[in-house]
């Protein structure tokens, strides 16, 4: 008889005997019975080792015992294939304002980081000078204008010779263009605003006299930005003006931005081997500058409805990707064909039916047939 078996139905009568009365000299009996029975079983141990018992070794051990691990279903969603660039941001809409004359400031209307309107007033220069020159050319046109309108009375009447006549024709004509170029002179003592935009630098200071055509201010129109973005020409044939593009920049991590490629250049840059693909970037509400450094997610290719699970769920051996399938309690490792992979999601394209479950988690030590222990975990679809 197995010595365990023994034991086990020995300590079960003498339990069963204790829950009734005994005397003094019952329970002293008892406890002699129980340490008997208790070497007896310690001598037995020894025997077990001769056949009648055996212990499972390890890998039985691990078959039999359910690995835990985290399942999900596939999802049925829409997914991007994407191109990653990076580029710096820049205004499309750049514009310095020029001084068309010379001359003091004596008034600064703007400052840095204020909106204008095209054709606003940013500074006013002295011109006084200007000012007087043109009085002095209108004058000019007034006096050989009246003398022009009393010989045309002579000329009619023939007492006038034509070239005489002529002749005062064309100082008019010359009197008019001087007086216009004054007055526009004087105009350009105010300095405006070539463009609708933000003021990004003033380059005069109240009280400096400032030259010809030299750089008073600039102005950025950021409602619309672009960005240039270098890619390889072994891209080409993916890229096309349309496509969209969502960037991110370090100052705002967790925000994304729309952008759109505009215009894709024909000819390859023979230096680095890319073509430049132009990126609109909308900016309605300003939060973007020119000079941010942006990162591009490109989605040059999308499909529809795809078969998505989590990247994490593909194991890739030997060229192969597959994943495991959970039926009744164990795994079945299955061979796939991958499409396109986005973020943490990859599409499948053949292999899988969308109503089977598969190992998300804990796969590492899976083999095919291997017993889980499955808790659901959620799976987030990525719509584009």
């Amino acid at each position: 008889m197995n010595w365990g078996v023994a034991l086990y139905r020995t300590s079960v009568i003498l339990h069963y005997n204790t829950k009734q009365p005994h005397t003094l000299l019952d329970m002293k009996t008892l406890n002699t019975k129980l340490a008997v029975l208790a070497l007896v079983g310690i001598a037995a141990i020894p025997g077990c080792g001769t056949g009648e018992a055996s212990v499972a070794n390890e890998a039985e051990i691990r078959a039999a015992t359910p690995v835990p691990v985290e399942v999900s279903m596939p999802v049925r969603a829409d997914i991007f294939a994407t191109y990653h660039a990076t580029s710096t941001i820049e205004s499309d809409a750049d514009a310095p304002v020029i001084a068309r004359v010379a001359g003091e400031t004596v008034q600064l209307l703007v400052e840095e980081g204020e909106y204008v309107e095209a054709g606003q007033v940013l500074a006013r220069l002295d011109g006084e000078r200007l000012r007087l020159e043109m009085l002095a050319a209108k004058a000019d046109l007034e006096r050989v204008s009246g003398e022009l309108e009393r010989y045309q009375d002579l000329h009619e009447r023939g007492l006038v010779s034509a070239a005489m006549y002529d002749g005062l024709k064309y100082d008019v004509d010359a009197l008019r263009a001087a007086y216009r170029l004054a007055k526009l002179n004087y105009d350009y003592s105010e300095i405006r605003a070539t463009i609708s935009g933000v003021v990004s630098s003033r380059n005069i200071k109240l009280g400096q006299n400032i030259e010809a055509n030299s750089v008073a201010f600039r102005i950025t129109d950021t409602h619309e930005l672009v960005a240039y973005l270098q890619i390889p020409q072994a891209e080409l044939a993916k890229f096309s003006s349309g496509h969209r593009a969502i960037l991110t920049v370090d100052s705002m991590p967790e925000t994304s931005f729309d952008a759109t490629i505009a215009r894709i250049s024909p000819t390859i840059d023979t230096r680095n081997g890319t073509f430049r693909a132009t990126a609109i970037i909308a900016n309605d509400a300003g939060e973007l500058v020119p000079g941010m450094f942006a990162r591009f997610t490109i989605a040059y290719e999308k499909h529809e409805n795809a078969l998505l699970v989590p990247r994490i769920a593909v194991v890739e051996e030997d060229d192969e990707a597959s994943v495991y399938v959970v039926s009744d309690g164990a795994v079945a490792r299955r061979i796939v064909e991958t499409g396109i992979a986005s973020g943490n999601q990859v599409e499948i394209l053949h292999g899988l039916g969308e109503d089977e479950e598969i190992v998300v988690v804990g796969h590492s030590g899976l083999r095919d047939g291997s017993k889980v222990l499955a808790s659901n975990t959620s799976l987030d679809s990525f719509t584009g």
